[in-house]
């Protein structure tokens, strides 16, 4: 069993290996402005993920995938030497589209901050439906139930308690 704190040191060194390697060694084309953003490394550390952020429309994206593909075998064994493992591990490449999710959740609090306002202008204008005081005052309630037993006690007839 692999300690997970080797495993996030070895994650971390892939991303860093990774940014470097593509920053002053491929000299690909087709590689847009990327960025490295994440490396997430099994437990057993044979297989990498690589996360990676492109900026540009879907072509740039597209082509910069294209790119890392091809340089796959080149990124593996630099890894692999500067790792000292004995086993390279492989490496994936995962487009993130953190942008997407951070435009999608913006577009969301911006749907729930509309409805919150349209339900203030609502509640401005709003009014009881019934009276101002619907709920019986302790005075009034107290007055009542003693005239209910005055009435009650002329009607029984005497000798019985009527509850």
């Amino acid at each position: 069993m692999t300690d997970p704190a080797k495993v996030r040191r070895h994650a971390e060194r892939i991303r860093e290996l990774v940014a470097s390697v593509v920053r002053s060694q491929i000299k690909d084309p087709r590689l847009g402005m990327i960025t490295i953003t994440d490396a997430r490394i099994t437990a057993d550390l044979r297989d990498a993920t690589v996360f990676y952020t492109v900026l540009g429309d879907a072509a740039a994206q597209s082509s910069t995938a294209a790119a890392l593909e091809s340089a796959k075998g080149m990124l593996r064994s630099t890894v692999g030497k500067a790792l000292g493992l004995r086993h390279s591990p492989s490496l994936t490449f995962v487009l993130d589209d953190v942008q997407d999710q951070v435009k999608q959740i913006d577009d969301l609090l911006a749907q729930a901050r509309s409805a919150d306002a349209e339900v203030q202008r609502l509640a401005a204008g709003a009014r009881y439906a019934g009276d101002a005081q619907p709920y019986r005052l302790h005075d009034e309630e107290d007055a009542d139930s003693a005239d209910e037993a005055d009435a009650d006690a002329e009607d029984a007839p005497r000798g019985t308690d009527r509850r």
